[in-house]
């Protein structure tokens, strides 16, 4: 008899646990980079991005796969990965960190939230901690993380001959994760 109100207890308490730590994910997230420098219109979209966001903590894992980026131009495309940003060597590109709200975001109501998110992000190999801003957009208990934010190639140790001349030396990235 012990054992039978033991096991529900700790069943209960872990279905209490897991309603209270609710997981988004999608595996179509959307990045956007824009490195526009000279003539040419440098920038590519990669709509494949994994993203898992844990709305009890703010924890958020964000995981590309460099090849994933789609330009308007395939020569771009193939100097992107193989000059540039060394896909092959350097396959993924990922942030892992936690947004921050000034005030709580309850999940259940419609609204739009100023958030920040500091982390690690890591491109090219190379690892810099950030600190960006974002909204959270709830519509109907669907969530939607946005944020836009520049980096500096040089940081991640992006180089290249064309650099600061046709391709911008600062890229502005932009998020889009609807779960």
């Amino acid at each position: 008899m012990k054992k039978l109100i033991f096991s529900i207890a700790l069943i209960m308490l872990i279905q209490y646990t897991v309603s209270a730590q609710q997981l988004l994910s999608t595996k179509s997230a959307q990045v956007k980079f824009n490195a526009t420098g000279g003539i040419e219109k440098i920038a590519a979209t990669n709509n494949e991005a994994d993203c898992k966001f844990l709305t009890n903590t703010g924890q958020i894992v964000f995981s590309i796969l460099i090849k994933g980026f789609r330009f308007e131009n395939q020569l771009m495309e193939d100097h992107f990965n193989e000059n540039y940003l060394e896909s092959t060597k350097f396959p993924k590109s990922d942030f892992k960190g936690y947004i921050r709200s000034a005030k709580p975001i309850d999940y259940k109501i419609d609204g739009n939230y100023d958030v920040t998110a500091d982390g690690i992000l890591t491109i090219h190999g190379v690892s810099q901690k950030i600190n960006t801003t974002g909204k959270i957009n709830i519509t109907g208990g669907k969530v939607i993380l946005l944020s836009e934010f520049k980096i500096k190639l040089k940081d991640y140790q992006i180089a290249g001959l064309y650099i600061g001349d046709k391709i911008a030396a600062e890229a502005t990235i932009n998020i889009t994760s609807k779960f």
